[in-house]
């Protein structure tokens, strides 16, 4: 018994040795290919490149990039947190929070309008909430 324990390890360690020399070996060649090859040459029109850059910030500020959600126990009886508000807007504060309300036969779900970081109804503070967990974000 005692004697294949100690083939067991003498081949565990031969195997880790052969790794350990085969990822050195490979380490070599990598590092070899990579001093032959030089790196590419930066790109001549750089005012074309910020011109994309700036087009695509302008399409990207009205995606809904800015979201949170906010959940809670809207009634003092019921646990879990299964009622929620969420917020999402855009860069200028245009959009919308969603909130359902869980009850313990039903739930109810509310849209209200945002603009400019702004509600024209009254707003929970969950609502509330959500909106300045999404304008930070």
């Amino acid at each position: 018994m005692e004697v294949l324990l100690v083939i067991s390890v003498v081949m565990m360690t031969a195997v880790s040795v052969l790794a350990l020399v085969l990822a050195v070996a490979a380490l070599r060649l990598v590092r070899r290919s990579s001093r032959r090859t030089k790196a590419a040459p930066i790109p001549t029109d750089v005012n074309g490149l910020r011109g994309e850059v700036a087009a695509l910030r302008v399409e990207v500020s009205d995606a809904l990039r800015h979201l949170a959600v906010v959940r809670y126990d809207a009634f003092g009886d019921m646990g879990g947190h299964l009622s929620w508000s969420m917020a999402l807007l855009d860069d200028s504060g245009n959009g919308v929070v969603l909130t359902s309300i869980h009850g313990r036969s039903e739930a109810r779900t509310y849209a209200k309008n945002i603009t400019d970081w702004k509600c024209e109804q009254q707003i929970s503070p969950e609502e509330e909430e959500a909106l300045a967990v999404a304008k930070a974000s």
